[in-house]
């Protein structure tokens, strides 16, 4: 089974709720060491790290092009960002964006429904302020899919993301 019949089940979130779940994606992103970071592994080895219970993260990248192979569970939700970053309070009082020059993600070659969120949130004691272009999906039938991530700022800064996906029972 592909999978595609559970495509187009894009995830629509709130603004509060999108701005909790990228607090959220950055608390768990920031969280791991560099040596089982999903965001620094560039094979999808590490994407299993610390994954919450009500969901399931996928990792951006620090830019460029990365090939992820890794199985997700079919019975969770997916969040992942496109284009995205972070600062503390002490940087700016306010979300600092990017100026998006393009921002898609496909499932299959189907796109998928993007939307932008920013909030506060806490690493410790440390105050910080998220801001990005986000995806999810709902979970996915049990198959193999392909996310495709493809995004520029006007600054040059770019991510093309592949996602090989296996949605199975963990």
């Amino acid at each position: 089974m592909s999978g595609t019949e559970s495509i187009g089940s894009a995830w629509k979130l709130s603004d509060q709720e999108g701005g909790v779940l990228a607090g959220r994606w950055w608390k768990w992103a920031l969280a791991a060491p560099d040596d089982l970071s999903p965001v620094r592994d560039t094979t999808g080895e590490n994407a299993a790290w610390n994954q919450p219970a009500d969901l399931w993260f996928l990792a951006g990248t620090y830019g460029g092009r990365v090939v992820r192979r890794c199985a997700v569970p079919s019975d969770r939700r997916l969040f992942f960002p496109v284009l995205n970053r972070q600062h503390t309070r002490s940087h700016s009082k306010v979300p600092l964006s990017l100026t998006v020059a393009q921002a898609t993600a496909t499932l299959n070659g189907v796109p998928l429904s993007l939307q932008e969120f920013s909030a506060p949130f806490r690493t410790g004691l440390t105050r910080r302020l998220a801001w990005g272009v986000w995806g999810g999906v709902m979970p996915l039938a049990p198959g193999q899919y392909v996310l495709e991530i493809k995004a520029e700022s006007t600054s040059g800064f770019w991510v093309d993301t592949t996602y090989h996906l296996e949605a199975r029972a963990l």
